[in-house]
C-alpha cells in the first residue's frame, strides 16, 4: 500500500504539454454530431419515431466506433505526454578537456643537444601523445614568428599524426620564437569551437614575459598552459636560416614561470612517457568535476509505453474485414524508390573544379587520355592546365600542350614541374622525323610523353633513330648537363664548415631521413614489383621499348625530391601573405 501511495506521489508527466489535445475532443465531438446531422436529409421529412425503424445500421455501433476513437485518442494523448513515476540512476555525461599543441618550429630546434635532434624528439614525443591520449580532441599549431594551425581540433589524433613528418623550420613563412602569439592564437582555436576550458601545451626552449601575460589572459578565460621543455642547459650549435649560427640553450627558468602564470605545469622533455604524464595531457581531466569523481544522476522513466498494447487492440479493432489484405495487395504495387543523387548544382566553384580534377585524374591513370583532356579543359588553374598538358602530350599533342604549359606558367611563374615537362616536350617534339618520312615511326614516337614530374628529360622512349649514334651522344650530352648543374648546385650551396656538434646534427638529420626515404621507396618497389609480375603473368611479354620506357619512368620517379612539408609551405606562405595584406 505504501508502494502505491509512494507511486501516486511521484506521479508525473515528461511532456505534460501534450495533454492540450485531450482539450480538441469537445469540439471533435460537436463537429461529429453536427455533420451527422447534416448528413441524414430524411430527418426533416420524417417523423423521429418512425425513422428510427427506417434507418439501416447506425445507432450501437456508431456509438462504439465513436467511443473507440476517443479512448484511442485519450490514450494516444496520454502515452505522448510521458507518464512517470520512477526513476533510474544514470551515470553523467563525461566530456574530456582538449588539447591545443603548440610547437616552437623556430631554427633552434635544429639544435642537437637532444640527440639526434630536437626536431625528431619533438615528433616522436608528439606521437606519443596522439597515440596514448585518452579521448578528448586535440589540435596542433607551429609557430615561429607567427603562429599557423597544422590540424584544427578533432577527436581524430591519427589524422593530426599525419602531419608529423612534415613538421621542419622550412615550412614557416617568417623566422623568430614569438610563443605569445602563439598561445593567444590556442586560446582563439578552443575559444571559436565552443569550449570555455581547455588545455594548452607548449614545446619551447624559452619563453619572454609578453608569454607569460598571454599565458596569464588565457588562464583568466579558463584555459590553462603547460610547457614540454626542449632541450639541455649545455645547450647546442645550430644554423640559422641566414647561414650564420646560433647556440640554443634550455631556459628552465623562464618555462616555470611561463607555466605557473597558465596555471600548468612545467616538465623537461624526457625519453619515456613520464613527462605527459606528469603534464596531465594523457588522461585529459573532465570538464565536468561531478562526472570527474564518478558521480550518477537520477532521470524519470518514461511509462508511457505501457499504453500501447491497448492502443494497438483498439486500432485492430477498427480495420474492416479484408481490410489487411487489401493493405498488403497496395503495399505490393506500390513503386519502388529509385536512387538519386545530388547534383552538381549545389556545389561552389572550387568543389567543381576539385571533382573535375579527380576525375581527369582516375581518366589518366587509366590511359584514357582524351576522357582526361575533356576533364581538364576549362580549368583556369595552374594545377588544372599542368594536368591538361600532361594529357596532350601523352596523345602527341606537342605544340598544344607546349602553349598549355605556357598557360600555366603565366598563372604560377617559377612552376618547376611545367618548366621541366614543357622542356622534355619542345625536345621530344624536335625529336620527331619530319612529314612524310618516317611516318609509321613518328606517330609511334609521339605516343610516348614525357612523365609529369620535376627533374625529368626527354629520351628517345626506346626507339631508334635514323642516326644510331644520336641517342649515345644526347644521353652523354645530357649527364655532362646534369654532372654540371650538380657542381652548380653544390657550389651554390656551400657554406662555413660548421662546428662539429652542428656537423653531426646535420649529418644525423639527414641520415634519419634518407633511412625514412630509403624505407618507403623499397615498399613501393616490392609493391610495383608484385604488381608486374602479376600483370607479366597476365598479359603479354613486353618489349624492348616498354622495358626501356618503364625503367626510364622508375628511374625519374626516384629522382623526385621527398618534401611532405611542401603543403603546409605553400599554405602557411598564402595564410601569411593574407595576413600581411589585412593589416594582421
Amino acid at each position: 500500500m505504501s508502494a502505491l501511495v509512494q507511486a501516486l506521489a511521484d506521479f508525473r508527466f515528461l511532456r505534460p504539454w501534450w495533454l492540450l489535445a485531450l482539450a480538441a475532443l469537445p469540439a471533435l465531438w460537436w463537429l461529429w454530431r453536427r455533420r451527422q446531422q447534416r448528413a441524414n436529409a430524411w430527418r426533416g421529412l420524417v417523423d423521429q419515431h418512425l425513422l428510427v425503424h427506417l434507418q439501416v445500421g447506425g445507432g450501437r455501433a456508431q456509438v462504439l466506433g465513436l467511443v473507440g476513437i476517443v479512448l484511442a485518442w485519450v490514450l494516444a494523448t496520454l502515452a505522448l505526454a510521458g507518464p512517470s513515476w520512477q526513476r533510474s540512476e544514470q551515470p553523467l555525461w563525461q566530456t574530456r578537456a582538449p588539447l591545443v599543441v603548440a610547437l616552437d618550429l623556430s631554427d633552434a630546434i635544429a639544435a642537437n643537444d637532444l640527440p639526434p635532434s630536437r626536431l625528431l624528439q619533438a615528433r616522436a614525443k608528439l606521437a606519443t601523445l596522439l597515440r596514448e591520449r585518452a579521448g578528448g580532441q586535440v589540435a596542433l599549431v607551429a609557430y615561429a614568428g607567427e603562429p599557423f594551425t597544422v590540424a584544427p581540433l578533432t577527436d581524430d589524433a591519427a589524422n593530426v599524426a599525419l602531419f608529423l613528418d612534415a613538421l621542419d623550420p622550412a615550412i614557416m613563412p617568417v623566422q623568430g620564437s614569438d610563443a605569445r602569439r602563439a598561445i593567444l592564437w590556442s586560446e582563439g582555436l578552443l575559444r571559436n569551437a565552443g569550449f570555455d576550458r581547455g588545455q594548452i601545451l607548449v614545446l619551447t626552449d624559452h619563453a619572454d614575459p609578453a608569454a607569460e601575460g598571454a599565458a596569464r589572459r588565457a588562464l583568466d578565460a579558463g584555459f590553462s598552459v603547460s610547457v614540454l621543455g626542449l632541450g639541455t642547459l649545455a645547450g647546442a650549435a645550430y644554423r640559422q636560416a641566414d647561414g650564420q649560427f646560433g647556440r640554443a640553450q634550455l631556459d628552465a627558468a623562464s618555462l616555470q614561470r611561463l607555466a605557473a602564470a597558465g596555471g600548468g605545469r612545467f616538465q623537461v622533455l624526457r625519453s619515456d612517457d613520464a613527462d605527459l604524464r606528469a603534464l596531465g595531457v594523457l588522461d585529459p581531466p573532465s570538464e565536468d568535476a561531478s562526472a570527474a569523481r564518478g558521480e550518477k544522476g537520477s532521470a524519470w522513466l518514461d511509462q508511457g509505453y505501457w499504453m500501447l498494447p491497448a492502443l494497438m487492440l483498439l486500432v485492430l479493432l477498427a480495420f474492416r474485414r479484408g481490410g489487411v489484405l487489401a493493405a498488403l495487395a497496395l503495399c505490393a504495387v506500390l513503386p519502388m524508390a529509385q536512387p538519386a543523387q545530388a547534383v552538381d548544382w549545389w556545389q561552389r566553384a572550387d568543389q567543381q573544379a576539385h571533382a573535375r580534377i579527380e576525375q581527369g585524374a582516375k581518366a589518366y591513370r587509366g590511359g584514357d587520355y582524351a576522357a582526361a583532356t575533356l576533364d581538364f579543359s576549362g580549368l583556369d588553374s595552374a594545377d588544372g592546365l599542368y594536368n591538361l598538358g600532361n594529357a596532350l602530350a601523352k596523345q602527341g599533342k606537342y605544340d598544344e600542350a607546349i602553349a598549355t604549359y605556357d598557360k600555366a606558367l603565366q598563372h604560377q611563374p617559377g612552376m618547376e614541374d611545367a618548366i621541366a615537362n614543357r622542356a622534355a616536350v619542345e625536345a621530344a617534339r624536335r625529336r620527331q622525323p619530319p612529314a612524310g618520312g618516317q611516318g609509321g615511326q613518328g606517330g609511334e614516337q609521339g605516343k610516348q610523353p614525357p612523365e609529369q614530374k620535376s627533374g625529368q628529360q626527354p629520351s628517345s622512349d626506346g626507339k631508334q633513330d635514323d642516326k644510331p649514334g644520336q641517342d649515345q651522344q644526347d644521353k652523354q650530352q645530357q649527364d655532362k648537363q646534369d654532372a654540371d648543374k650538380g657542381a652548380k648546385n653544390s657550389s651554390g650551396d656551400a657554406k662555413p664548415e660548421p662546428p662539429r656538434s652542428a656537423a653531426e646534427q646535420q649529418r644525423e638529420q639527414q641520415a634519419a631521413d634518407a633511412a625514412q626515404r630509403a624505407r618507403m621507396q623499397q615498399a613501393m618497389q616490392q609493391q610495383a614489383g608484385q604488381g608486374a609480375q602479376q600483370k607479366a603473368g597476365q598479359a603479354k611479354p613486353e618489349t624492348a621499348a616498354e622495358r626501356e620506357q618503364r625503367q626510364a619512368t622508375e628511374a625519374w620517379l626516384r629522382r623526385v625530391p621527398d618534401d611532405p612539408g611542401g603543403l603546409l609551405r605553400a599554405k602557411f606562405q598564402l595564410e601569411y601573405q593574407r595576413r600581411q595584406r589585412e593589416g594582421e
